[in-house]
Order: C-alpha cells, then sequence, then structure tokens
C-alpha cells in the first residue's frame, strides 16, 4: 500500500474518532436537557438496576484505561470502544431518569449532580483519549489516561453514596445547615479584646468591645439554632425508621421546612458578618433579628403541621426565641444610646463653635476624650 494511500486512510480513521467524539457527547447533552426535572412516568425503574449500570460504566472506564496499556490502540479500537461506552452511558441516564419517580426538589438536585460528575469525567475520559491518539495536546498537558479513567470510577463510585429517599436527602441537607451554623459560632468565639501592646495593633484581628459583646449574642443564638436543627434531624430520623409514603404532600412538607432551616442559617451568618463589617449596621441587625424570630414560628408551626414532633422540640425552640429577643432588647437599646450619644454631640459641637468656629458636628458617635480635649483647647484660647 503506497504511503499517499496510508496517510489518507488514517486522515479518514482521525476523522471518524472526531465525529464520534462529537456525536455521542451531543446526544448525552441532548438527554440531559430533556430530563430536568423528576421523571412523570407512571413506573418507576428499580435503583439496583440504576446502580448495575453505573458498576457497568465503571468496568468500561477500566477497559479504557487498558487500552493505552503498551503501544497506542487503533482507532477502530478506541471508536469501537467510545461508542460503546456512549451507548451504556446513554442507558444510565435513561434509567436513572425512570428511577426518579415521586423525588422531590432536594433529592433530584442530589441525584443530577452526582450524575453529571459521570458524564464530565467520561466525556474528559475520551476527549483525553482522542487528543493523546492524535497528538493534538499542549505541551505538558498530556492527558494521563489512567487519571481519567479513574475520575470516572471515583463518580460511579459515589454515585453509589447518593440518598434514595426524600426524607434521607433532605434530611442530610438539613444537617448541613448545622454545619454552617457551627462555622458562625467558631468565628463568634474567635473575637477576642482588642490587643493593648503596639505590636498586635496592626494584625487586624483585634475587636472592640461593642463588636465583643455583640458577637457573644450573635454566638448564643447560633448555639441554640444548632440545638433546634439537632431535634428537626432526631424527628426526620425517626420518620426514616418509620418508612412513611413519601406522597406528595409529605413531601412538600418536608421541603418547607428544609428551607426555612436554611433560611435560619443565611441570616445567622449574616449576623455573624455584621460583627466582622464594622461599624456595627445595628438598624440592620436588628431587621435581621426579626426576620430570625418570624421564621422560628415558621419552623414550629411547619413541624406542628407534620404532626411530628419530640418533647424537647418546644424547649430548644423557646431557648432560641429568648437568645433572639434578648439580642433585639440590647441592640435597641444601642440603637436608643447612640441616638442620644448624636443629639449630645451636636449640642456639644454648637456650643464648642462659640470657641472655635471650626468646629462642626459628625453623625459618627463622639469620642469622649476628643471633645474633652477640644474643649480645654477652646478654653484656654478665650481664658
Amino acid at each position: 500500500m503506497g504511503k499517499s494511500k496510508r496517510t489518507k486512510m488514517g486522515k479518514s480513521k482521525k476523522k471518524d474518532l472526531n465525529q464520534s467524539l462529537i456525536t455521542h457527547p451531543s446526544n448525552i447533552v441532548d438527554t440531559l436537557q430533556l430530563y430536568p426535572n423528576a421523571s412523570p412516568t407512571v413506573e418507576k425503574v428499580h435503583w439496583d438496576y440504576v446502580l448495575h449500570i453505573s458498576d457497568y460504566l465503571s468496568t468500561q472506564a477500566t477497559k479504557v484505561r487498558m487500552l493505552w496499556t503498551g503501544e497506542s490502540p487503533k482507532a477502530e479500537s478506541l471508536t469501537e470502544t467510545m461508542e460503546s461506552y456512549f451507548n451504556a452511558l446513554q442507558g444510565f441516564l435513561l434509567c436513572f431518569h425512570g428511577s426518579t419517580l415521586g423525588a422531590g426538589p432536594t433529592l433530584s438536585s442530589i441525584i443530577h449532580g452526582s450524575v453529571k460528575k459521570i458524564v464530565d469525567s467520561s466525556f474528559r475520559l475520551f476527549q483525553g483519549s482522542v487528543s493523546l491518539y492524535e497528538g493534538s495536546y499542549e505541551k505538558g498537558e498530556k492527558p494521563s489516561i489512567p487519571q481519567l479513567s479513574g475520575a470516572v470510577l471515583e463518580a460511579c463510585f459515589s454515585f453509589k453514596k447518593v440518598p434514595t429517599t426524600n426524607l434521607v436527602a433532605i434530611g442530610s441537607a438539613i444537617s448541613q445547615v448545622s454545619v454552617s451554623m457551627k462555622d458562625v459560632l467558631n468565628e463568634m468565639n474567635k473575637v477576642k479584646p482588642a490587643c493593648p501592646s503596639r505590636e498586635c495593633e496592626a494584625s487586624g484581628d483585634d475587636f472592640s468591645p461593642e463588636q465583643i459583646e455583640v458577637a457573644k449574642m450573635v454566638a448564643d443564638i447560633a448555639s441554640e439554632a444548632m440545638m433546634v436543627i439537632i431535634v428537626i434531624r432526631v424527628i426526620t430520623r425517626t420518620m426514616e425508621e418509620e418508612h412513611p409514603k413519601e406522597n406528595s404532600g409529605f413531601v412538600d412538607s418536608l421541603e418547607k421546612l428544609l428551607k426555612l432551616c436554611q433560611r435560619n442559617g443565611v441570616l445567622i451568618e449574616e449576623l455573624g458578618t455584621f460583627v466582622y463589617h464594622p461599624p456595627l449596621k445595628i438598624d440592620k441587625m436588628i431587621q435581621t433579628v426579626k426576620i430570625l424570630e418570624g421564621n422560628l414560628d415558621e419552623v414550629e408551626a411547619q413541624v406542628k403541621h407534620m404532626k411530628r414532633s419530640s418533647n424537647a422540640f418546644p424547649g430548644v425552640c423557646r431557648k432560641l426565641r429568648d437568645a433572639i429577643k434578648l439580642m433585639e432588647v440590647e441592640l435597641e437599646k444601642r440603637k436608643h444610646l447612640n441616638q442620644i450619644l448624636v443629639s449630645h454631640q451636636n449640642t456639644i459641637y454648637n456650643t464648642l463653635q462659640l470657641f472655635d468656629p471650626t468646629a462642626s458636628p459628625t453623625e459618627e458617635k463622639v469620642n469622649w476624650n476628643d471633645v474633652l480635649k477640644c474643649l480645654i483647647n477652646s478654653l484656654n484660647k478665650h481664658p
């Protein structure tokens, strides 16, 4: 066979390989776009069957890695392997979608996220294989097939760990809220008094007495809110053991409870953020605290509506409400005090203008040491 003919055949094989790389992923993307939500079908595909296909994908990904053991594979072998793999992936998507019948937003989101990792890692595996075959990769960026294949195996393994019921999925999401609250609690506990030494003046990690007091109140709220979440998780775990029928009304109630818990987490994070960004925005903090209190009312009402509670739930809610009320009262006191200080500050500066016309009022809180110095200086000028 002539050199020219072999070259043409080589180009033709590369063209077929590239065409396969374009066509198959495109079909997969189209399939994913058709299934943005849970399946509306009447018959649900059993989850074990979906897991079986994910195991098959792991096996196929291992075969791709073995193709590159030793000499480079032939274009035909790579093309056939690609077609076989993406056909299996297409079947996996169809079965996975059929298994989501009755899945609520939280469960659907978790499953879709895990499936997307399998799809994305599969794309990268074959993109790497084709670029390695063609030598079309950038210098220093040679694809590692074992690494790319391993990513597919890891994604398939993680897929086996996703929740299979709405109750478990929502319960896990509620637990995650507690983690974010714990982070806020830890941050508030790091708020330390201002360092008297000059050596640590420039550290930027010191806080005013006002920040420290507010941080303690935020920490108390975060701590009590975590207890509410813990008791809610006890309730949901009890429900898991009872294996309730997950009808649409039941799932909707759980989803609403989750959103309320997540909202609490966001509000507590906002309070923590205020502490770290002085001057303290008292008005906004009061507003946030009031919203948090109203949100707690909704959490209690939702748990009551679900007719699922525990003896501990009213108690932990009461403690959280007490912590919220305490902070609201203290913030209102500070707001009132600031208004008095500003009023006196303006009066003092108006008086100072009799002695020093350059003095002017300001909306910031008065620094009484500065005022005293200014007053003394003015009096010295006018004995």
